[in-house]
């Protein structure tokens, strides 16, 4: 299909880019993808995904919004306190382009629930619920696009076990849940940290569905914030793992 006029002065500088250039953007238009999760990570990742054309976003969220959701959730105002958040992000994302289809889902993902989109973002802030994304996306054959932050610090992966065989999944990264993990909300987050991991979730999205660049598989980029430092670490695949591994029957 053609690009629009509007579509063409719209991704011009999507365009202009050898790695995208028209193929590209046709393909971010025709790309689908699901954000669990539409606060600190899920909601800028959110924003920058449907700027640049993705042509349909999934929400999920149970939570509303919260005055001291502000501090870092960019996508929010004090107008959308009490609102629930995928509904308000929809109609920012709506309003930022209009050709972006938005579908919500007021309520927490469960691995019970089916998933619309061909690529996963994994904006969550427990356990539990990671877990269960990575077995969703290994078991379907879905890319796993996965963001965490904390205090000063934040990481970034994409995870292709159930795409790509011998790399790994994000169970071969995190075991098992850590006996005392922190969430933000008992240790906080600076929030320009949180919009840094949001902008790298959605740029590797961006390159998964163009094809552009070498995406985070097998790899995780850590940020330390105090330090102005970033560095990617290997990841290899565990072989006992027990979503991926040799006896999990993957």
């Amino acid at each position: 299909m053609a690009l629009t006029p509007q579509q063409l002065d719209r991704h011009k500088r999507h365009i202009l880019l050898k790695e995208i250039g028209g193929p590209g953007v046709q393909k971010l238009l025709s790309a689908k993808v699901s954000i669990v999760g539409t606060g600190a990570l899920g909601g800028p990742c959110a924003m920058y995904l449907a700027a640049a054309g993705v042509g349909e976003i999934e929400l999920w969220d149970a939570d509303t919004v919260d005055r001291s959701n502000l501090q870092r959730q960019v996508q929010f105002t004090e107008a959308d306190i009490g609102e629930a958040k995928v509904r308000s992000l929809a109609a920012r994302l709506k309003a930022a382009n209009a050709d972006c289809r938005v579908s919500v889902q007021p309520r927490r993902w469960g691995i019970a629930q089916k998933l619309s989109g061909d690529i996963v973002i994994d904006a969550t802030d427990n356990f539990e619920t990671r877990f269960e994304l990575n077995r969703a996306a290994h078991a379907s054959g879905r890319v796993l696009v996965s963001g965490a932050a904390t205090r000063w610090s934040g990481q970034v992966s994409v995870f292709a076990s159930g795409v790509a065989a011998g790399t790994p999944c994000y169970q071969c990264f995190v075991p098992e849940a850590p006996p005392e993990a922190e969430a933000c909300e008992d240790v906080g987050v600076v929030g320009p940290v949180t919009g840094i991991v949001a902008s790298h979730m959605a740029l590797e999205t961006l390159k998964l569905i163009t094809g552009s660049g070498q995406p985070l598989i097998g790899k995780i980029s850590v940020l330390d914030g105090l330090g102005g430092v970033t560095r990617q670490i290997g990841l290899p695949r565990d072989p006992a793992c027990p979503v991926c591994g040799s006896k999990s029957g993957a």
